[in-house]
């Protein structure tokens, strides 16, 4: 799919008929660096780099879509070889984070652990890693996420009927799984824990019930989120997320979408590896 020429990878096929502007790098795993109201500018590292979504979840308000390849089995996706190639060309890019994301659940990579390492030692920048908290109580997961500086790990529900609803996950996942994963990973975790929360008309009504919880988990950092860029789920309006962030009084730092100061200025290096990610 891709070729070298003269030191900058080729997309050799546009996906989605996005078409490469001139002078563009085109890369099939790095992206960005995009805007982020909680990272600033983030360039993204994509372990998961298939043509279509693979994930463990297949939430509601998915900016990607429907879950095409719904698992929980972690897999090598990506050789670490290549994306070495292709960061070894972005030394000295200025990013505020390399952010594992992109087109599914980055724990279900086998070598996110190597990854992280990796992108420290040749970009030297701050790691975070975006993940839906699936795969969390797991040993392996655990001790790989211990390289990243941050961790923003998803947490939508404080009952298992609204799990199931909003996140849709993998038959045989729980949320209590996931919330004694969270809890054992806060103990032996040195880094940021930041617990992401997107609310949606489906799971409202539970704010008071999660912070219940976040206070229990005690993270870093609270992160009250509803989905502004395009999908199937209409975002809840600023009143009603400003009524959802008062219920958190109790958690250490507590921010919100429509709180955010103002999105920092970035040049994606191609259009189309960063489309794919993030589309609208």
């Amino acid at each position: 799919m891709f070729a070298k020429l003269s030191g900058v990878l080729v997309q050799r096929e546009p996906y989605h008929g996005f078409q490469p502007q001139k002078g563009e790098k085109m890369m099939a795993f790095v992206y960005g660096p995009v805007p982020s109201w909680r990272l600033g500018r983030s360039l993204g590292v994509d372990l998961v780099s298939t043509d279509e979504k693979t994930c463990s979840f297949d939430c509601i308000y998915c900016q990607l879509g429907a879950t095409v390849h719904h698992q929980s089995e972690r897999q090598e996706f990506v050789p670490l070889a290549e994306v070495e190639e292709e960061l070894r060309m972005l030394r000295g890019i200025e990013a505020d984070y390399v952010t594992f994301s992109g087109m599914g659940e980055p724990t279900l990579a086998s070598n996110l652990g190597e990854g992280i390492i990796l992108v420290r030692r040749i970009l030297g920048l701050p790691v975070a890693v975006l993940t839906n908290s699936s795969l969390i109580f797991r040993k392996d997961v655990q001790e790989e996420l211990l390289e990243a500086d941050l961790i923003v790990a998803k947490l939508d529900a404080a009952d298992e009927a609204t799990f199931q609803a909003v996140n849709r996950p993998v038959q045989g996942f729980h949320l209590d799984h996931i919330l004694a994963g969270l809890k054992e990973f806060r103990e032996i975790y040195r880094g940021k824990l930041a617990l992401q929360m997107m609310f949606v008309e489906a799971n409202k009504s539970h704010a008071a019930d999660m912070a219940r919880i976040a206070e229990m988990l005690s993270p870093d950092e609270v992160q009250i989120n509803t989905p502004l860029r395009p999908c199937s789920v209409k975002p809840l309006p600023s009143e009603e997320i400003v009524a959802i962030k008062s219920e958190f009084k109790n958690v250490k730092r507590v921010i919100s979408v429509y709180e955010a100061p103002g999105k920092p200025q970035t040049k994606p290096l191609n259009i189309i590896a960063t489309k794919r990610r993030r589309p609208g």
